[in-house]
């Protein structure tokens, strides 16, 4: 073909995307590859913060900020630097599906009453003297504590302690509002009557495997909250048995009713690493975020590795290779959230382990500041 033929073909295709560009239509033959990928691309980075700067600036939103009904919540949320150009989602997403922030509730504040149809999950960070309402139930908090609000729930927050109770906050906000389906309502008062006996939750599920007969149609959110006493003794039990090679030793918080993630969209779990434990490399298409309860270590993920110590947070996005080391001189735990359930509902899940057991370390995180 002659290159002024050419010219003219290249002219006549580009005005015909333009047409179809005004109707808009689009053509997918020259779409595809950017449309299609042999493996997951996820926008979403890994990254860690230092709990000494979160600390530092969610304390400091206590001077600033009250949770009224305009301020609603006082909450500072994780922005991942892969996502904060897509707008408006990208303002509070951590991985493609998932929000995480840390709350502060000060002394004799009280966080007023709403429901939504995202589904929340809270892991108790520190202080005490506080509760959470939801549906009714009052449920006290208090450190290592897992708690779940699921959606249409009404819940709100009092604290009637002495000290500032923070927790940590994760929801599917970016999955919601990307299906164009969020829902949000206050309740018509500043708090919602106590209907229900407090801890009513906890005096119903007292013992493994029993299910109260009473809860046996309630598939929904038969348990609030889930206390670290039982998950610190469910992982001693697990500790005399071999760990998991890709996850050490791991509980699952779950729906006693169902067996399901207890946060319905949003999977938890909880990892005790022995010291000196490394565990086998693997990646999966599920997205998780972790906080570090206690201990010291540092997670590689696609070959950097990233230092932490308790109070730390890290991202490890889909589809990124990861393993975990204590390097530390005690046990280490792992509080995760992840989007484990909505990857399996829509049959999208899959895992694989790295070939070589461990990755190669070609650099260390620059944004962590180090050990301190």
């Amino acid at each position: 073909m002659a290159r002024e033929e050419k010219e003219l073909e290249d002219d006549r295709l580009n005005e015909y995307y333009g047409r179809l560009q005004t109707l808009h239509l689009g053509p997918l033959w020259s779409s595809i590859q950017t449309i299609m990928s042999k493996e997951p691309r996820p926008r979403a980075l890994p990254y860690l913060w230092k709990w000494d700067d979160v600390y530092r600036l969610v304390m400091e939103s206590g001077e600033l900020v009250t949770p009224d009904r305009g301020g609603e919540r006082r909450v500072v949320f994780f922005r991942n630097p892969g996502l904060e150009d897509l707008q408006p989602w990208g303002w509070g997403a951590l991985t493609h599906t998932l929000y995480a922030g840390v709350q502060l509730l000060l002394p004799g504040e009280r966080a007023p009453s709403h429901r939504h149809n995202q589904n929340a999950i809270r892991f108790v960070l520190q202080g005490s003297g506080a509760y959470t309402l939801v549906e009714g139930e009052r449920v006290k908090m208090e450190e290592g504590d897992f708690l779940i609000t699921p959606s249409g729930l009404w819940h709100d927050h009092v604290h009637e302690g002495d000290t500032p109770m923070l927790w940590f906050d994760c929801l599917d906000i970016p999955f919601v509002y990307q299906l164009g389906v969020t829902f949000f309502e206050n309740y018509p008062e500043f708090h919602q009557p106590i209907s229900q006996p407090e801890n009513y939750s906890t005096q119903r599920f007292t013992a493994p495997g029993l299910l109260p007969l009473t809860d046996r149609d309630n598939r929904y959110a038969p348990q609030a909250i889930y206390k670290w006493e039982k998950t610190k003794q469910a992982l001693d039990q697990l500790s005399k048995l071999d760990p998991d090679p890709c996850d050490g030793f791991a509980v699952e918080y779950v729906n006693p009713a169902t067996g399901e993630a207890a946060g319905h969209t949003i999977g938890a779990m909880m990892q005790k690493l022995a010291r000196g434990d490394r565990t086998q490399a693997h990646r999966h298409v599920h997205s998780a975020v972790y906080h570090v309860f206690r201990g010291q270590g540092y997670t590689v993920m696609n070959g950097v590795r990233f230092f932490w110590q308790s109070g730390d947070t890290f991202v490890v996005p889909n589809w990124v290779w990861h393993e975990h080391v204590n390097d530390g001189n005690t046990d280490a735990y792992l509080f995760s959230a992840n989007d484990l359930p909505i990857m399996e509902r829509l049959k999208l899940e899959r895992s694989e382990l790295y070939p070589e057991k461990y990755q190669t370390v070609v650099g260390d995180h620059l944004g962590n500041g180090g050990r301190t």
